[in-house]
C-alpha cells in the first residue's frame, strides 16, 4: 500500500528497557547478556568509597570498555542515548556515585563530575557524610550545611540526587529542599519487608508526591523472604507501591552485582574507613554476596519481571513505564541545567 513505509518509519518505538541501579564486574559476557534481555540503559555505579583521582581511573577503565566493545555498549549522558540504544541495538551506560566521597569538602566538583559524565549522587553512603545521614547511623540530625548547598547545586547543573542509602530525615529534607525532583534509585517499602536499608511509607509517598522516582531492588537483603523471595510476591508489592503511590514513580534499580568477588561487598560495607569488619545486611555466618532470586539472575532475565507485573494486575502502559518508560521521562527531566 502507497505510504506504508512512511508509516513504518514514524511509528512509536516501544518503550525501553533500563536498569536504575547495578554494580557488576564488567566483562563481554555480562554486555552480551544486556543485549540478550533487551536491556536498553544500565545506570552503573563507579563510586563507593571512592576519591576524585580513583574514580578517573574507573572512568578511564570504562573508556576502555566502550572502545573494545562498540556494538555491544556505549557512554550514555542524556536521555536521547536511550533512543540511540534502541536504534543501533546496544546498551547506553550511565555512571553514578553511591557516596559523595568523590566531591570530599571541594563544592566545585559537582559541576566538574557532572561534565565527567555522573548523572546521579547519593548524598550518603549508610554512614554520615559531610552532606547528609546514612541509614546506619543512631542518629539523624538531617542535611548538613554543605549538603544543603549541594543540593542546590546538584539542582542546578543536572546531577540527581540519590537517597538509597540515607536516613530518614536527611531523605525527607533532601526531597523538601531540592527544586528538582529526587531519586530512590534501589530501595522498596519498608511496608513489605522491614529491611534497614528500605523506606517508610512516609518517605515514598514524599517521593512520589514530589514527582520523585523509586527504583525497586532486586537485592536479596532487600527482598521479603530473601533469595527465596518469590516472583509473586514482588510483583504484588510493586502493584500495591502502584496504588498507593502511582505507577508513573516507579521503576527498576536492580541492586544487581553480578560477578563480583565477595571482597568487593567487603569494600562496599566498610572502605578505608573501619578496621572493624562490618556485615551491613550480611552476618559474620553469611558475609558474602547473597544468591540472587532463581527468576533474577541476570540482565536475561528482565522478561520474567515483565511478565510477572502482569500477571500481578498491571496494565501493559503501567508495565511499560516501569520497566524503563518512567525512568527515561525522568532523565529526559533531569540531566540537563535548571
Amino acid at each position: 500500500m502507497e505510504g506504508t513505509g512512511d508509516l513504518a518509519q514514524t511509528a512509536p518505538m516501544r518503550a525501553p528497557v533500563i536498569d536504575n541501579l547495578q554494580y557488576f564486574n564488567a566483562s563481554p559476557r555480562i554486555f552480551e547478556q544486556m543485549r540478550a534481555g533487551g536491556v536498553n540503559a544500565v545506570h552503573v555505579t563507579i563510586a563507593y568509597h571512592e576519591n576524585f583521582a580513583e574514580v578517573v581511573q574507573n572512568l578511564v577503565q570504562w573508556n576502555r570498555w566502550f572502545e573494545a566493545h562498540p556494538d555491544l555498549i556505549f557512554r550514555g549522558l542524556t536521555a536521547q542515548d536511550v533512543i540511540r540504544a534502541q536504534e543501533t541495538g546496544r546498551t547506553a551506560i550511565f555512571f553514578g556515585f553511591q557516596n559523595p566521597s568523590p566531591i570530599a569538602d571541594d563544592i566545585g566538583l559537582v559541576e566538574i563530575c557532572h561534565q565527567l559524565g555522573i548523572r546521579f549522587m547519593q548524598l550518603s553512603y549508610n554512614n554520615q557524610s559531610l552532606l547528609a545521614t546514612g541509614c546506619y547511623e543512631d542518629e539523624d540530625p538531617g542535611l548538613t550545611r554543605m549538603g544543603k548547598q549541594v543540593v542546590a547545586e546538584m539542582n542546578r547543573v543536572g546531577l540527581v540526587i540519590d537517597m538509597s542509602h540515607s536516613a530518614e530525615r536527611s531523605t525527607l529534607e533532601a526531597i523538601a529542599l531540592s527544586t528538582r525532583p529526587i531519586a530512590i534509585t534501589h530501595a522498596n517499602p519498608q511496608w513489605w519487608h522491614d529491611a534497614l536499608r528500605n523506606k517508610s511509607d512516609a518517605v515514598l509517598r514524599a517521593l512520589t508526591e514530589a514527582g520523585g522516582m523509586l527504583g525497586f531492588s532486586l537485592y536479596p537483603h532487600h527482598l521479603k523472604g530473601g533469595s527465596d523471595c518469590t516472583l509473586e510476591s514482588f510483583c504484588e508489592m510493586v502493584a500495591e507501591a502502584a496504588r498507593r503511590y502511582g505507577a508513573a514513580h516507579l521503576g527498576l534499580g536492580s541492586d544487581l552485582c553480578q560477578d563480583q568477588p565477595d571482597s568487593v561487598v567487603e569494600w562496599m560495607r566498610i572502605g578505608r574507613w573501619s578496621r572493624q569488619m562490618d556485615y551491613g545486611e550480611g552476618s559474620a555466618t553469611a558475609p558474602g554476596f547473597p544468591p540472587m532470586p532463581a527468576w533474577f539472575r541476570d540482565n536475561r532475565d528482565f522478561g520474567n519481571l515483565r511478565s510477572g507485573l502482569r500477571a500481578a494486575g498491571l496494565t501493559a502502559a503501567e508495565v511499560d513505564g516501569i520497566m524503563g518508560g518512567n525512568w527515561h521521562r525522568f532523565y529526559q527531566e533531569s540531566f540537563g541545567p535548571a
